[in-house]
């Protein structure tokens, strides 16, 4: 028997090599169109970012070494042109364009899928990568490195625009993701379930925009801009992974029966047309739940499909039973997603009357380091309490969630069939009673009408209006809405009638449920829990005419809206900027947000941030989406590390260093990075260029200031009586004596203006830096800060003993003090031991718990 297969990366390679096991007299020919094989597709993105390391990782197998190991023959550069089945023979051409033709007794067509590039200008610019292959990936990686990339922009977030936007974050890029579609992952996941997502990778720094088309892409010889239908964005790296279409034109005119470009099969992956097969990313499978067709472009699906054909070519097994949409994905390092089955969106289109239920849940034991949560959500039929779907994200295995549900809904079981199956247990890997039964128990006990809820998309479209909501998390953590003492309920509520309607919401749900078994008992109702908590949703509870509270005024504080004292529900807002910078396009962002939430005005601060004067209460959650769609963020307020101000050294012609890049690290890492991290109190940095102090490094907590050091050689000083070395020093340090230049090196501010002013080379530069003050503060004390006593001579240095500072204030500060207290308190020479010399245990640090004590 002779077969040959057209593709030879998943499905191709998978189901030659099942083929000679099954048979080692068949004669397997692989024809390929590309140089690699049987590489690592779903790993690209992991190549961009770094963690795979070289290009050589992803190639799984060599032609060489494969036909070695399964003795099916390799024709790589190979590309079919055409089939005609009623001569069994396959026209193709190599790398070199010549043309031949291949026969066979049986034709199996893997030639997968390509990349759907959009039909707009700008496409084909450097900078622009699709992520494919491993030459894409390599590719963009060495671009990202080579050109020094910043900013980059993916089109598409489904799960492979959203691992490479992950993996570019990783290499140090801002990143804006965009889709045209309402939501990220369409099709995977519910809207309230991708909502939540999208609000971590926000939270995390990466910009998303939704709604958001591609309509070109624009650059001086390379990519500069990515335009889009709601604005430019500014792009040296683009990364298109908008989707792909099946590798299926050159069958056109083949007789194959064909749905938008896919080849239809059947379940021994058999087309119409005699002996041709189709498996992989070209073929369309069937939903194994509803059996209806459904494209799979999937690793896993190429593989099991091809697996499985090859065996129903040698007579055994039974086929390929269907996919149910399986996928796992990492989004960031501390969020993986996952998902099989069917959507509550897709369960119902199918017609399935259907429940869901979205419930968030201990990922191990609670009391394991490293626990965290799963946020679950089950779909089942309600007449059958069959399994349809789940959707899950979570920083730990939900891999294993999401496995657990393929079992359940391929086999057809019913939620109750796992309430008491015997799962691993172990506090570091799991919770006593698992994670996905809690799940289904939750979703058991609302079919069975013991658990009366809201969902978070009932609650988004705005069904808990006329309800009064209750608080139930331990301690009053929502805004304007009621708080109540669960372990003190042991009767009906005062002021609550027993058919009025009551929301009660708690961190996660299940004081809530547990609120709502005892208000039951007490006769109440109507009352319905939210589910997912506070955790998932945002909760907002309207006042009612009532006067801000403290706690909450506190908290909008913490975003960066600082009350007008003029009145009780009017605030200024504070703009973040990137040390002092920003964009035409953000500068206007901010004006129409002034105009259109405020009273119009913007103002400046000593911090080089912007306020928005004037901003109503009830307007701030408007006025911060608004400007997250520019990608602007408010805060710089609290006892953290506060927004990062620089002098404009980069451009400045006395500038010693490069102020806008340093500045902007230390505002990535320690502003942005440490924004959750509490201190003893506020900590401001600066960045200074030159010795010239413009924005007063020596009077922020920490410091940094640019220096040039001069060397002089004496031998060749000629003594003149007109010394430029002495003509150029600002501050007047450098004095002839004895008919030689000399530099009182204790008075010597480091500016670097006499080095290279001796036209006999007398003065030359010994050493460019940076020097380090810490404990500086103004306002109403004023400290000037004092110099570490070495020159750091590298960004990186400098990064370190940043964060050392950082970290030693948290540790050893007491609440309430100022960095420069901190010192007072402790001496000079105690701390900068401990910042130049002693380890410091980052991880033990920012676990402590740390009260702040600043009011402003």
């Amino acid at each position: 028997m002779k077969y040959v297969i057209l593709g030879g990366v998943a499905a191709g390679t998978k189901a030659a090599a099942k083929l000679k096991r099954c048979d080692r007299s068949a004669e397997v020919k692989v024809y390929t169109k590309g140089t690699d094989i049987s590489y690592a597709g779903c790993g690209l993105p992991y190549y961009i970012g770094g963690d795979i390391p070289t290009r050589e990782a992803l190639i799984v197998n060599t032609p060489k070494k494969y036909s070695g190991l399964t003795g099916a023959e390799i024709f790589t550069g190979c590309e079919a042109v055409s089939i005609d089945s009623a001569s069994k023979t396959v026209s193709l051409k190599n790398a070199s364009g010549d043309a031949f033709t291949e026969s066979y007794d049986k034709l199996v067509i893997a030639t997968g899928a390509v990349p759907l590039v959009p039909p707009v200008e700008g496409v084909s610019l450097p900078g622009v990568f699709c992520v494919r292959t491993p030459d894409d990936a390599v590719s963009a990686r060495a671009y990202a490195k080579e050109e020094k990339c910043r900013k980059a922009v993916v089109c598409g977030a489904g799960f492979i625009g959203l691992e490479a936007a992950e993996n570019l974050m990783a290499l140090g890029l801002e990143v804006t993701v965009i889709d045209a579609a309402p939501q990220i992952m369409p099709n995977a996941y519910d809207p309230e379930m991708a909502d939540y997502a999208k609000k971590q990778l926000k939270a995390a720094g990466m910009r998303v925009l939704t709604s958001t088309s591609l309509s070109g892409i624009e650059g001086n010889g390379k990519a500069e801009k990515v335009l889009t239908d709601n604005g430019p964005l500014a792009a040296d790296l683009v990364i298109l992974a908008i989707g792909v279409r099946p590798a299926t034109a050159f069958l056109a005119d083949s007789g194959l029966e064909m749905f938008k470009g896919t080849i239809l099969v059947d379940s021994q992956m058999k087309t119409n047309l005699p002996d041709v097969y189709a498996a992989g990313d070209c073929a369309m499978v069937k939903n194994a739940l509803t059996g209806q067709p459904q494209w799979s472009a999937m690793g896993s699906t190429a593989n099991l499909a091809a697996r499985a054909m090859a065996k129903s070519l040698n007579g055994t097994g039974h086929g390929y039973g269907g996919c149910l949409g399986t996928g796992v994905c990492r989004l960031l390092p501390t969020l993986n997603g996952g998902r099989t089955g069917l959507t509550e969106a897709q369960a119902k289109e199918a017609g399935y009357e259907v429940t869901s239920s979205l419930c968030v849940v201990d990922d191990k034991a609670h009391y394991y380091p490293g626990a965290s949560s799963f946020v679950i959500k089950l779909v089942a039929e309600t007449s059958t309490r069959k399994l349809l779907g789940l959707q899950v994200f979570g920083a730990g295995a939900v891999d294993k969630i999401t496995d657990i549900a393929v079992v359940g809904t391929s086999q057809g079981m019913k939620l109750d069939d796992f309430d008491t199956l015997d799962f691993a247990y172990a506090p570091p890997f799991s919770t006593a009673i698992h994670p996905f039964v809690t799940a289904c128990y939750v979703l058991e006990n609302k079919i069975d009408g013991l658990f009366t809820s809201m969902t978070p998309d009932e609650y988004i479209a705005g069904a808990a209006k006329g309800y009064t909501v209750l608080d139930v998390q331990p301690a009053p953590a929502i805004p304007n809405a009621r708080w109540i003492d669960l372990s003190s309920v042991n009767g009906p509520i005062e002021g609550l009638e027993k058919d009025a309607p009551l929301l009660l919401v708690c961190a996660k749900g299940k004081r809530g449920y547990f609120l709502q078994n005892r208000l039951k008992a007490f006769g109440y109702t109507n009352t319905k829990v939210l589910e997912g908590g506070a955790f998932f949703n945002e909760v907002k509870v309207p006042r009612s005419g009532s006067k801000l509270s403290a706690e909450e005024i506190k908290r909008v504080k913490g975003l960066g809206c600082l009350q007008d004292k003029r009145y009780d529900d009017v605030f200024n807002v504070r703009v973040i900027t990137r040390n002092g910078k920003l964009t035409s396009e953000e500068q206007v962002k901010v004006a129409e947000a002034a105009e259109k939430f405020g009273s119009g005005e913007v103002t400046m601060t000593t911090r080089l941030t912007l306020e928005i004067q004037g901003v109503n209460y009830d307007n701030l959650d408007a006025l911060f989406a608004f400007l997250e769609e520019a990608g602007l963020k408010t805060g710089g307020t609290g006892s953290k590390v506060r927004p990062v101000v620089s002098c404009k050294g980069t451009t400045c012609q006395y500038g010693l260093i490069d102020t806008f890049a340093l500045s902007e690290k230390l505002h990535e890492l320690y502003y942005v990075g440490y924004h959750d991290v509490s201190l003893p109190h506020k900590f401001k940095i600066a960045v200074g260029g030159c010795p010239n102090n413009c924005v007063k490094p020596d009077l922020n907590d920490l410091g940094i200031i640019g220096q040039r050091q001069p060397e002089i050689d004496l031998s060749k000083c000629k003594g003149c009586k007109n010394c430029q070395v002495q003509n150029s020093c600002p501050i007047k340090v450098a004095e002839l004596d004895g008919g030689k230049i000399r530099i009182a090196p204790d008075s010597c501010n480091h500016c670097g203006r006499c080095i290279g002013k001796c036209p006999f080379g007398a003065v030359t530069e010994s050493l460019t830096g940076y020097k380090v003050y810490i404990g500086g503060r103004w306002g109403k004390k004023v400290a000037e800060g004092r110099a570490l006593d070495r020159i750091f001579t590298s960004e990186e240095e400098v990064i370190d003993v940043v964060e050392r500072a950082i970290l030693f204030f948290r540790d050893e500060g007491q609440s309430g003090e100022r960095f420069a207290d901190t010192i007072a308190r402790l001496g000079f020479e105690y701390v900068q031991d401990k910042l130049l010399n002693s380890k410091i245990d980052k991880k033990q640090i920012l676990e402590k718990h740390v009260v702040g004590g600043a009011t402003c």
